[in-house]
């Protein structure tokens, strides 16, 4: 497997930061985390016209027909840059579409998330319940025509302005997922108050909900376990943006501060702190990009690169920012620093899709079933 970024991929990841930065600086994400809205309309505008949403839907709808490496290469910027926006969501949803959905349904949908002119996001898991396919309650039953859904889900990422929604339920007591508009009669849609200030989520109710039999998609628990760990490896790749950005900030500090008459960079305690710090990040690199070119590539060992990714960085995250933190002192909380917004969002991307515990878990049952050759 070749691990170099093609000239076109590292064209993408410089034009998406220059963007950013350029368009989404520190004072306008400040901005936009008092206002309580899913997106920023002129920077989803901007970045709409410039293929973003549709960046890995097929080219016969309008995408651009990219893989998951180039989804993680636009998650990793928007990590960096606190970046909101439903990108990573409607990514997962048009593609579990695009493989799993019907000609109509593909035909009515797709053209929509890839132009941004809506979204799409995953209602996945479930309160007090593991972020996985043994924590899915929520049920679906066929009546006639329609299937009927009830249930609760939590932690749904821009639900608030999302026109579709992919829920995973149980029928017949296996998972399905189906696509649900979300102002069908019985969806009720409330904001969730969260330590992530960057991004909004929301607890999804499905009361009675009735959709057509065609919004069925045609994937197995197997497939939906594929999109989860695509969306894990998203997740993996915004939390790295994140890492990097407080080694950053952390580095920029300690050169600055002063303490006894010189830097505290120059003590050899916060030196060690800052090379395990950077070591995380280099880690979380590595099984981030090997796990989506695992994936795009098809290999054999893609699930289980996907399980050590997320376990790693969920882990990894946590520790970065802990320690950045702890250099920082405790300026580093507060709202006069752009530090605690990285904090808070490096903690919802150590939980989001999973912590490190269920994906280790996972891990250690793939490796039961099928032991790496030496």
């Amino acid at each position: 497997m070749d691990f170099e970024l093609s000239e076109e991929q590292a064209m993408l990841r410089e034009a998406s930061r220059d963007l950013l930065a350029d368009q989404a600086p520190i004072e306008r994400v400040r901005a936009w985390a008092d206002r309580g809205e899913d997106v920023d309309p002129e920077m989803w505008r901007l970045t709409a016209g410039l293929g973003w949403p549709g960046l890995a839907l097929p080219e016969e709808y309008g995408g651009s027909g990219q893989g998951l490496v180039e989804l993680a290469l636009l998650a990793e910027e928007l990590g960096r840059a606190l970046g909101r926006g439903p990108y990573a969501p409607t990514a997962i949803v048009g593609r579990a579409l695009a493989a799993a959905g019907s000609s109509g349904l593909r035909a009515e949908v797709l053209p929509g998330l890839a132009a941004g002119a809506d979204w799409a996001t995953w209602a996945f898991a479930e309160p007090h319940a593991p972020w996985s396919l043994d924590g899915i309650r929520a049920t679906a039953r066929a009546e006639g025509d329609t299937i009927v859904l009830d249930g609760v889900k939590t932690a749904v990422q821009d639900a608030g302005g999302a026109r579709r929604l992919l829920v995973t339920a149980r029928c017949r007591g296996v998972p399905a997922s189906f696509l649900v508009d979300r102002d069908t009669p019985g969806v009720a849609v409330r904001r969730q108050q969260v330590l992530d200030l960057t991004r909004s989520f929301y607890e999804v109710r499905l009361h009675g909900v009735r959709v057509p039999r065609e919004r069925h998609l045609d994937a197995g628990p197997d497939e939906i376990q594929r999109w989860l760990d695509e969306a894990s490896v998203l997740r993996c790749a915004d939390a790295l943006g994140v890492m990097e950005r407080m080694l950053r900030l952390t580095v920029e500090h300690t050169r600055s501060r002063v303490q006894f008459g010189r830097p505290i960079g120059m003590f050899q305690a916060v030196k060690h702190a800052c090379a395990d710090m950077a070591l995380l990040v280099r880690g979380a690199r590595a099984a981030t990009y090997c796990a989506a070119m695992a994936a795009d590539a098809g290999a054999d060992d893609a699930e289980r690169a996907a399980c050590a990714a997320a376990s790693y960085v969920a882990a990894g995250a946590g520790e970065v920012a802990g320690r950045a933190l702890q250099l920082h002192g405790g300026i580093g909380f507060t709202w006069e620093h752009e530090l605690h917004l990285h904090l808070r969002r490096a903690r919802a991307d150590s939980v989001l899709y999973g912590d490190a515990a269920v994906h280790r878990d996972r891990l250690c049952g793939l490796l039961r079933r099928s032991p790496l050759s030496v």
